[in-house]
């Protein structure tokens, strides 16, 4: 059974921080696109296509996409309820996560997922994330240093499963 390298994902997400990779899209939001492409870095399998709606998922030539690929929101529901290919669990602190695991941000704490990241260090067991739309490297999670921050922001911690 495939596994989920984590080592690699997190490598992706050092190397492509504050660049865009040409082989995918750019998005004027790019967060999820660019965890997506994390994710795949990491051996996650793509399943889905061509339903927008349906799986994860990202083709070329003319490059089309799923929600999950490219929407916060929209990733974070995938992950919570996919049974097959990528899947993720739902932790409650982020002391549980580990690298390659993804942290998703609800800013006002609307319920509206407005940002996701990829746990690329972990010190003394805070994750440091690295994230695209504001390109970010080695930020703490918490992203109090943010503009976007709020005293109402929510968290959702995930887990990604080690197998698919």
């Amino acid at each position: 059974m495939p596994t989920y390298n984590r080592m690699a994902a997190v490598a992706y997400a050092n190397r492509w921080w504050d660049s865009f990779n040409p082989e995918y899209p750019v998005f004027r939001d790019d967060c999820t696109n660019f965890i997506s492409q994390c994710l795949r870095a990491g051996g996650a399998p793509m399943r889905g296509a061509p339903n927008r709606g349906q799986g994860w998922w990202m083709i070329g030539q003319p490059e089309r996409w799923s929600y999950s690929w490219s929407v916060a929101h929209s990733l974070r529901w995938y992950l919570e309820t996919s049974t097959q290919g990528l899947r993720a669990t739902r932790v409650s602190s982020a002391s549980e996560l580990q690298l390659g695991d993804v942290i998703f941000y609800d800013f006002t704490g609307d319920g509206r997922i407005d940002h996701s990241t990829i746990v690329t260090r972990i010190e003394q067991g805070v994750p440091y994330v690295n994230a695209h739309t504001s390109n970010s490297s080695d930020r703490i999670y918490t992203y109090e240093d943010s503009s976007a921050y709020t005293p109402n922001m929510q968290y959702y911690y995930y887990h990604i499963e080690d197998e698919f």
